[in-house]
């Protein structure tokens, strides 16, 4: 069982004063779910701001086919935006959460939420910067699929997955892909094949290696 004190949180929060923390050992929760466990779904009703102390989560919206399209990732150190809308206002899920690996979330109360608001600065700031960065985050995904090709959408996934998992060897499978992209496996292993043509990854039994060409600029 995951306990915290003010370092472990202070580590993952930075911008947190004292005051702050000791409030949020007293009153979140500490809920630790496995890779790949579902934490929200959509049409789900949320009781709590969601904090992520450790571990990743992949946020999905609906494709139009009815199937699942990834948008982006929730790293330790961030708050589920979508979390705080459907709590003040008493709405449902509009996305689905999926743990991306082991991760540890502090469950926030709403009372919590509103009163942290009007007491503790870096509180206010932190909700703000985190609404400005999941809606930086929803432009580039709907930028992804209104004005770009497959292609393109692929090589952008790419380079977000390593840059997440911050390494060029992706252990991720054309169905896998296939599912995070609304599109179909056939047309996902067509492109991987292409583009290992063009020497921009390898194609290895259970795994895509990225090179160089593809990662471009990017630290892993």
């Amino acid at each position: 069982m995951t306990t915290l004190d003010n370092l472990a949180i202070k580590k993952q929060f930075p911008s947190f004063e004292n005051e702050l923390i000791d409030s949020i050992i007293a009153f979140a929760q500490i809920k630790e779910v496995k890779a790949g466990e579902t934490i929200i779904r959509k049409g789900q009703y949320i009781k709590h701001v969601v904090l992520v102390q450790s571990g990743s989560i992949k946020i999905y919206t609906d494709g139009e086919d009815g199937g699942e399209f990834f948008m982006y990732f929730l790293n330790a150190g961030q708050a589920c935006a979508v979390s705080m809308v459907c709590v003040t206002q008493m709405e449902m899920s509009s996305i689905t959460a999926v743990a991306e690996e082991d991760t540890t979330l502090l469950l926030v109360p709403l009372a919590m939420m509103e009163k942290w608001m009007s007491q503790h600065k870096s509180w206010y700031k932190f909700v703000v910067a985190n609404y400005r960065n999941r809606f930086d985050e929803i432009l580039r995904a709907l930028d992804q699929v209104a004005f770009r090709g497959m292609d393109e959408r692929l090589s952008f996934y790419l380079r977000r997955q390593a840059q997440q998992l911050q390494t060029n060897t992706l252990h991720l499978s054309h169905q896998q892909i296939a599912a995070d992209l609304n599109s179909t496996r056939e047309v996902i292993s067509r492109l991987l094949k292409k583009m290992e043509q063009r020497n921009l990854l390898k194609l290895q039994r259970n795994q895509i290696v990225l090179e160089e060409a593809l990662l471009g600029e990017i630290k892993i």
